[in-house]
């Protein structure tokens, strides 16, 4: 179990990474009701967001490749 987990985690922070190497921003917009109208927030990844959690990523990935598999139980 807990080499799928970090083999889970590990690639979804290098999608993640991609991610934000290929946008410049991402607008989060929040539905209008009746007693308050639509918001945006506005998220920019900073310049070294997107190398870290790919290479983060990675060595968790290769990581979860180290962890041995259970065998019966």
């Amino acid at each position: 179990m807990w080499r799928s987990l970090f083999l889970a985690v590990g690639a979804y922070c290098c999608l993640l990474g991609v991610e934000a190497l290929a946008i410049e921003k991402a607008v989060l917009k929040r539905p209008a009701t009746a007693s308050a109208p639509a918001a945006q927030k506005e998220i920019a990844p900073p310049e070294w967001a997107p190398w870290s959690l790919m290479a983060a990523g990675a060595v968790v990935v290769l990581y979860s490749f180290t962890i041995p598999k259970r065998v019966g139980n």
